[in-house]
């Protein structure tokens, strides 16, 4: 089903402040540079309403022209086209048709034929119980519908773009060592296998580049107005609450002790976990 409210075009509504737009209008104007045929982004969308096939192929088209869309409707298609195409990134529904978890199965078809593909999930399945099921797949990020706008889904579409043409480039780089069991492992370019106490941490992009932040800079207080510079859409102090939270909760469920994210009154947040000996807590 097409979304309707917050996803509907901007229209030039709601247009965000100058120093923010041409932010974005730099960000865009470097992810618009000409490509050649060898080295081409080439997308699939797998979803199953035409509609919404078309929105979401048309705001991939306007983020960065010269990308390549492949749009399927069913899983058989998708399976095949998968089978036969590399795509640099796979947007896909959960439910397809009568299918209700068809994007499962073919996630896993990802995981055995193309590892490593980046996959973006687009579906109306609740987020607070899906997004869990999905990284734990292996799934890169997961957008609910009716939940997000064009530009929520641009960023997040380009920050997994960037993160893997990063990773690319230094596939041949010696790997880091391993930190000990209590360490928080981050990886700087994937984003999407935090690791505590030897399991890993499930979040979405957002609250992992907060998580990274915040790490970056134990001990030390990180500030709402410092945050914001992270977070890509919804840049309030609610907003940024409930990413912590949403880290908290993500470090609870591998160990429910966790309180290395402290809450420091009008001011921001500040990692405790782990500080060295040479940053006391104060």
């Amino acid at each position: 089903m097409l979304w309707r409210g917050g996803c509907a075009h901007n229209n030039g509504q709601n247009a965000p402040g100058a120093e923010e737009t041409l932010t974005r209008l730099q960000i865009r104007a470097l992810d618009n540079l000409p490509m050649t045929p060898s080295t081409q982004t080439h997308i699939a969308v797998i979803e199953d309403d035409p509609p919404t096939s078309d929105q979401l192929a048309g705001w991939i088209r306007a983020a960065r022209p010269g990308i390549r869309v492949d749009q399927w409707y069913n899983r058989d298609d998708a399976e095949a086209a998968l089978a036969r195409e590399h795509y640099d990134m796979v947007v896909l529904d959960i439910e397809l048709g009568r299918e209700r978890h068809a994007g499962v199965a073919i996630i896993n078809t990802i995981n055995k034929q193309r590892p490593g593909t980046p996959v973006l999930v687009v579906s109306a399945m609740p987020a607070s119980i899906y997004r869990s099921i999905m990284k734990a797949l292996d799934a890169w990020d997961y957008l609910q519908k009716t939940t997000f706008d064009e530009n929520e889904f641009v960023e997040t579409l380009l920050d997994i773009l960037r993160v893997t043409k990063s990773a690319e480039k230094s596939k041949e780089a010696a790997p880091a060592s391993a930190p000990t069991a209590d360490e928080l492992s981050l990886d700087p370019l994937w984003q999407r296998t935090p690791m505590w106490r030897g399991q890993r941490i499930n979040l979405p992009l957002t609250a992992q580049r907060i998580l990274a932040t915040l790490y970056q800079r134990s001990g030390q207080v990180v500030s709402y107005d410092e945050l914001f510079e992270v977070v890509k859409s919804g840049r309030n102090r609610d907003n940024v609450r409930k990413h912590v939270s949403t880290i908290r909760e993500a470090f609870r469920e591998v160990d429910p002790a966790f309180e290395g994210v402290e809450n420091v009154p009008m001011r921001g947040f500040r990692w405790v976990a782990q500080l060295p000996a040479s940053k006391p807590v104060r």
